[in-house]
C-alpha cells in the first residue's frame, strides 16, 4: 500500500472518529435538553420564569463542557505578566487621597460572596452566621466596617450578598438585626444547576425540588455565576441608574477585604487616563499558598490560571515559589458598565471548573463551575495590585479562627487589624489536629484563647485541652497520643517546647 493511501485512510479513520464523537456528543446534548425539559415542566408558576433562567444557564454551560478537550491552558504560552500589569499598593497608595473621596465613594458598591455553609468547620447553616470575635459573625463585622465607612465619609455605599439557594432563608431570617444600621442591604440569588451523573452526563434531578431524595441533586455553579445572577437579578441595572460604577467583590471569610480608599481612587482617577474595567488584587505566595491561582500574561492578556487547569508535567513548575511569585486573593474590583456590556454580548470567558461528588448514596456525580476571576481576560485595561498579605486573612479552618480571636489582631469598626505588639509582621502557622475540627469542639478546648503574640508555630495533635491564660512563644509542639490526654494548665507559658505523652491536671 503507497504511503499516499496510507496516509489517507488514516485522516479517514480520525475524520472518522471525530465525526462519530460530534454525532455522540449532539445526542447527549439532545438528551440534556429534554431532560431539562422535563424538570421545568414541574415548577411551580412563581418559579417558573426563575428556574428557567437556571436551566438555560446551566445548558449553555453544558455546551462548552463538551466542546473543551483537555487541559485549558497550552503550558507553552503561559508567561510571566509584563512589569506595568501588577503594580505594587505602595506604588497606588503614594498616590494619594483627593479632597472629594466621598464622591468617590458614592459610586462603589460592595459585594460578598455569601453562597457557603459552615459544614467543613461542622456548623450548620450559613458560614457568614459562625462567631468570629467577640460574638460578633463574618456578616456582624461586614456590616459594621460598611457602617462605619457610611458614617465617617457621609456616603451610601450598599452592601450586596450573594446568596445560594443553601444559605439565602437563613441570611434573610438575620439580616433584620440591620435595620436601624446606616447600610442598605440587598441579596440576590446565584443559580441553582443539576448535578449530572459521571457515567450518563445527564441530570439527577427528577423535578425541580430540592428537598427529600433531590437534596443532593443541585448545587451553586461556583462564584463565576454572579455575572450573570447579578444582572438577571435586575440589580446591576439599579446600581447603574443610581450612578454607582464599581462593585467590590470579595469572600465573605476574607477578614482582609476591607473597602481600600487608595485602590477605589486609582480606579475613579486613573494616571494615564485610560478606564481599568477590571482589578485583582493578588498577594506574594508563601509555602502555604502554593495552590493558589496565579496571574499570568497569555495570548496578550492577564489570565488567571488556576491549578485545576495546569497539566499535570507542570504542576510542580506552577507550584514554585520562584517562577509565580503571587496569588489572587479573589478581592476583585470590577465595573458595572462593563459587566453589562460584556453579559449583554454573552462574552465573558471563563474557563470550566470540573468537580467531581460523591453523593450519600454513593453515586458519583460531576458539577461543572466558574470562577469570578477567570473572567479578567474580557474585560479591558485589567490591572492587578500587589497588596500587603493583611488583605488576605481568610477563615476557612478553626485554625484561622484561633488566629484571628487571638490577641494578634485588634478590632475597630468591624476590622481586624494585627497588633502593634507584634514585633514582626508574619502571621504564626497553626495546625489544630482533627479534633479541633468542628467549632464547637474547639471552643471546649480553649478555656479562654491563649497569648499569642510572639508564636511562630503551632501544632496540636490529639486530645488536648488549653486552661485559661495560656501564653505561647516560639515554636510550640502538642501531640497527645491515641488514648492519652494532654491538659495545658491555666497560666502556663510554653516557649519553643515540645510536650508530648500524657498531661492530666485533675482538681484536688
Amino acid at each position: 500500500m503507497s504511503r499516499f493511501v496510507q496516509d489517507l485512510s488514516k485522516a479517514m479513520s480520525q475524520d472518522g472518529a471525530s465525526q462519530f464523537q460530534e454525532v455522540i456528543r449532539q445526542e447527549l446534548e439532545l438528551s440534556v435538553k429534554k431532560e431539562l425539559e422535563k424538570i421545568l415542566t414541574t415548577a411551580p408558576s412563581h418559579e417558573f420564569e426563575h428556574t428557567k433562567k437556571d436551566l438555560d444557564g446551566f445548558r449553555k454551560l453544558f455546551h462548552r463542557f463538551l466542546q473543551e478537550k483537555g487541559p485549558s491552558v497550552d503550558w507553552g504560552k503561559i508567561q510571566r505578566p509584563p512589569e506595568d500589569s501588577i503594580q505594587p499598593y505602595e506604588k497606588i497608595k503614594a498616590r494619594g487621597l483627593p479632597d472629594n473621596i466621598s464622591s468617590v465613594l458614592n459610586k462603589l458598591v460592595v459585594v460578598k460572596l455569601n453562597g457557603g455553609l459552615g459544614t467543613s468547620m461542622g456548623c450548620k447553616g450559613p458560614k457568614s452566621l459562625i462567631g468570629v470575635r467577640n460574638e460578633n459573625t463574618f456578616l456582624d463585622l461586614t456590616v459594621q466596617q460598611i457602617e462605619h465607612l457610611n458614617k465617617s465619609y457621609n456616603t451610601d455605599v450598599p452592601l450586596v450578598l450573594m446568596n445560594s439557594f443553601n444559605t439565602d432563608e437563613d441570611t434573610k431570617k438575620i439580616l433584620q438585626k440591620y435595620n436601624h444600621c446606616r447600610v442598605k442591604i440587598y441579596t440576590f440569588n446565584q443559580s441553582r444547576y443539576p448535578r449530572i451523573n459521571k457515567e450518563s452526563l445527564l441530570p439527577v434531578a427528577k423535578d425541580v425540588s430540592y428537598s427529600g431524595e433531590n437534596t443532593e441533586a443541585w448545587y451553586p455553579p461556583g462564584h463565576g455565576d454572579i455575572y450573570a445572577s447579578f444582572y438577571n437579578s435586575g440589580l446591576l441595572d439599579t446600581f447603574i441608574e443610581e450612578g454607582k460604577e464599581y462593585i467590590f467583590v470579595s469572600n465573605i471569610d476574607n477578614l482582609g477585604a476591607t473597602v481600600d480608599l487608595y485602590i477605589l481612587n486609582h480606579l475613579m482617577n486613573p494616571p494615564n487616563g485610560k478606564p481599568c474595567e477590571f482589578v485583582m488584587e493578588v498577594t506574594n505566595k508563601t509555602r502555604a499558598d502554593v495552590k493558589g491561582g496565579t496571574l499570568t500574561q497569555y495570548e496578550g492578556k492577564l489570565r488567571l490560571v488556576e491549578i485545576a487547569q495546569v497539566p499535570k508535567a507542570h504542576v510542580d513548575e506552577f507550584k514554585s515559589v520562584s517562577k509565580f511569585k503571587i496569588f489572587n486573593t479573589n478581592n476583585l474590583w470590577i465595573s458595572l458598565a462593563a459587566v453589562k456590556r460584556l453579559q449583554e454580548r454573552n462574552a465573558i470567558d471563563m474557563e470550566i471548573i470540573v468537580n467531581p461528588k460523591t453523593l450519600d448514596g454513593g453515586l458519583n456525580v460531576i458539577q461543572l463551575e466558574t470562577a469570578v476571576g477567570a473572567a479578567i481576560k474580557s474585560f479591558e485595561n485589567s490591572l492587578g495590585i500587589n497588596v500587603p498579605r493583611s488583605r488576605f486573612l481568610p477563615v476557612k479552618t478553626t485554625s484561622d479562627l484561633l488566629l484571628v480571636m487571638s490577641n494578634l489582631y485588634s478590632l475597630n469598626a468591624g476590622s481586624l487589624t494585627m497588633s502593634e505588639k507584634r514585633e514582626f509582621p508574619t502571621v504564626p502557622l497553626v495546625k489544630l489536629g482533627s479534633s479541633f475540627t468542628k467549632v464547637q469542639d474547639y471552643l471546649r478546648r480553649f478555656e479562654s484563647i491563649p497569648d499569642m503574640l510572639e508564636l511562630d508555630h503551632l501544632t496540636v495533635s490529639g486530645d488536648v485541652t488549653f486552661g485559661k491564660h495560656v501564653s505561647l512563644k516560639g515554636t510550640v509542639i502538642i501531640i497527645a497520643n491515641h488514648g492519652d490526654r494532654i491538659d495545658i494548665p491555666p497560666g502556663a507559658v510554653l516557649e519553643n517546647k515540645i510536650v508530648s505523652g500524657n498531661l492530666r491536671i485533675l482538681d484536688h
